[in-house]
This record gives C-alpha cells, sequence and structure tokens, in this order.
C-alpha cells in the first residue's frame, strides 16, 4: 500500500510539472522594453511597454480567446488618455490626466465604433 501511494505521488508531481505558466517574452525597442504575457492556452493575455521600469505607451490585455478587453494608455507609470474597457454590454470610455480620473462614459453596444487595430 506504502508503494502505491508513493507512486501515485510521483505521477502527480510528474504530471504538474507540465502545466507550466508560458514565460512573458520581453524585445527591446528603441529605448523601450516590449512586454507580452500569455494565458494558458498560448494565446496573448496583455501586451504593452516599459521605459525606465515604467508602464509606457500603449497596453492592451485580451481574454483567452483573443478578444480584446482593454486598451489603456501610461506615461512614465502614470495613467493618460483615454482608457477602453470592452464588455458584453457595450464600451467604457475612461479619461484620465496625469494619473487622474476625468470622466467616464459608456457607449452602448448598439452604436458602430471605428477602431484602427
Amino acid at each position: 500500500m506504502r508503494n502505491l501511494t508513493t507512486i501515485v505521488m510521483l505521477l502527480v508531481f510528474t504530471f504538474a510539472g507540465y502545466a507550466q505558466q508560458i514565460e512573458p517574452t520581453f524585445t527591446k525597442v528603441d529605448d523601450k522594453v516590449k512586454v507580452t504575457y500569455y494565458h494558458d492556452n498560448g494565446k496573448v493575455k496583455t501586451e504593452g511597454y516599459f521605459k525606465n521600469k515604467k508602464l509606457t505607451g500603449q497596453w492592451v490585455t485580451y481574454d483567452t480567446n483573443g478578444k480584446r478587453l482593454q486598451l489603456a494608455n501610461y506615461d512614465e507609470g502614470k495613467k493618460v488618455g483615454t482608457w477602453f474597457i470592452y464588455t458584453d454590454k457595450g464600451i467604457r470610455e475612461i479619461n484620465y490626466v496625469d494619473n487622474k480620473l476625468v470622466s467616464v462614459h459608456f457607449i452602448k453596444q448598439e452604436y458602430k465604433l471605428a477602431v484602427n487595430d
């Protein structure tokens, strides 16, 4: 019985080792570093840039099927500009100035919005 328990435990640890997270990728682009994080299924989860170890530029987040969930903007680690959060009911437009929330608008799903990918 003790040998059976040992074998089962070894199998559990062996299979647990195969369920690894996919490591993020880092690519130097001029004076920034582009980072891409992945879902367990291999699809992109989040991608964006760091400059001097601070979030900068546009960051995009996707669900496990590749559908865009959020579009965000940073400047030296501060939230800036217009952010978009995509839901089944519509799009939430959030505006930041120097890391401060300025306004929030909700765009219902029935409206068509032109977005460059």
